[in-house]
């Protein structure tokens, strides 16, 4: 299928968020976005479990890693925030540009689809990949402020 690099490409972007939402969770001070955090680790899951079916239904393989580039924002996020005054401002700030990296691939995704079915599912999933960046950018927007 030539959707699947595609998924798999949403999987793995998907796994770096929720890796990285569970991280930040463990750094923060703030009780209010640990619990946002922990919210949106659940979204990934989520998102991950369902498109991780949809490969696996059409014997495809699921990634079990997240990108390099996740990664390497991950660790630039940590260096940032301990330089930093204020690491709950790093942290919303990097992952706000993971839940935009997330957005474009799925926008992508959903635009290049020539397969009903998965572009049913992508649609399925579009609200919430949406809800979670558009939370992440006010909460961005708040510690600018």
């Amino acid at each position: 299928m030539k959707n699947a690099s595609t998924i798999q490409e949403l999987v793995q972007i998907s796994r770096d968020g929720l890796e990285f939402y569970e991280h930040a969770a463990s750094e923060v001070k703030s009780e209010r976005l640990k619990g946002v955090f922990g919210r949106m680790a659940g979204h990934k899951r989520q998102l991950i479990s369902a498109l991780s079916t949809d490969l696996s239904i059409r014997n495809e393989d699921v990634p079990t890693d997240g990108t390099v580039a996740g990664s390497i924002r991950k660790g630039y996020a940590d260096v940032r925030a301990a330089l930093s005054n204020n690491e709950d401002k790093v942290y919303v700030a990097q992952l706000e540009e993971t839940e935009d990296r997330l957005l474009e691939h799925f926008n992508d995704a959903i635009a290049n689809c020539d397969d009903p079915t998965v572009k049913a599912l992508l649609q399925k999933y579009y609200p919430q990949v949406r809800a979670c960046h558009d939370e992440m950018r006010s909460l961005k927007l708040q510690y600018a402020a």
